[in-house]
C-alpha cells in the first residue's frame, strides 16, 4: 500500500534572509527532503538558521522531468518533502507546478507554507491599481512575441506585472512605450535588498532612460 506524504511549497526570502516564517524554519527542519532550485543557495539560508536538513536534493528548469517521478516516489514511501525556490514561492511560473501537479494526482497532500513573493512585493509597491491584475512572468525574447502578448492586455487596462532580465529590461520597456506611450509603469529591482529601488513614470520615459542606462540586478 503506498504511503502518504506532504509536499510542503515553502516560500523563502527574495533577498533579505529575515524575511521568513517561523513556520517555513520549523518545515525545513523536519521534513525528510527539501528540494531545492540550487542546493548551495538554500544552505546558506538552512546556515543562517541553524537548520541540519536531513536530505537537500536539486530540482531545476534542467531536471525536473526526470525529478518529478523521483519525488512523487519520495512521497510514496510516506517522506515529507518541501519544495522551495532561489527566493519566493515556489511552483509560480517555474516548474514546480509540475511536481504539484504530479503529487496530487498520486494522492498525496500539497500544503502551501506562504510567504515572500516578488510579484505582491512590486505590485503593492508600485503605485498601480492592484484590485485586478495579469501575471505573465517572463513575456518572451523576441519582440513581436512580447507585443502580441502585451496587446490585449493593455487594451483590458488591467495592472499587468511581469518578470525581466536586467539585460532585456530596456527592449520591453521599448516595446510597451511602442504600444501604449503613456502607460503608467514602476520598475522594481532588488526588492528587500541594500540596492532596492521602484522607478515610476510612464511607458515612454522609462524606455528612454533604461535605453541610456540598463538597470542592474534583478528586476
Amino acid at each position: 500500500m503506498t504511503a502518504v506524504g506532504t509536499l510542503y511549497l515553502v516560500a523563502t526570502p527574495i533577498g533579505n534572509l529575515e524575511d521568513v516564517s517561523p513556520r517555513a524554519l520549523r518545515t525545513l527542519q523536519e521534513v525528510h527532503m527539501v528540494a531545492c532550485e540550487d542546493t548551495r543557495h538554500t544552505q546558506i539560508l538552512l546556515r543562517r538558521h541553524e537548520i541540519v536538513a536531513k536530505h537537500l536534493t536539486s530540482y531545476t528548469e534542467f531536471n525536473h522531468r526526470r525529478k518529478v517521478a523521483e519525488l512523487v516516489g519520495q512521497l510514496d514511501r510516506g517522506w515529507d518533502v518541501a519544495l522551495v525556490s532561489d527566493a519566493g514561492t515556489p511552483a509560480l511560473s517555474d516548474p514546480g507546478e509540475r511536481l504539484v501537479a504530479a503529487a496530487i494526482a498520486a494522492g498525496h497532500r500539497v500544503v502551501p507554507i506562504p510567504g515572500p513573493s516578488a510579484v505582491v512585493a512590486a505590485l503593492v509597491a508600485s503605485g498601480l491599481p492592484t484590485r485586478s491584475f495579469t501575471f505573465l512572468g517572463f513575456v518572451g525574447h523576441k519582440s513581436g512575441e512580447r507585443r502580441r502578448a502585451l496587446a490585449p492586455l493593455l487594451a483590458e487596462g488591467r495592472t499587468i506585472v511581469a518578470y525581466e532580465s536586467p539585460y532585456r529590461t530596456a527592449d520591453l520597456l521599448a516595446d510597451l512605450a511602442a504600444l501604449a506611450p503613456t502607460a503608467r509603469v514602476a520598475v522594481a529591482r532588488e526588492l528587500t535588498k541594500l540596492h532596492e529601488e521602484i522607478v515610476r513614470g510612464t511607458a515612454a520615459e522609462l524606455a528612454a532612460r533604461y535605453a541610456e542606462t540598463p538597470p542592474r540586478g534583478s528586476c
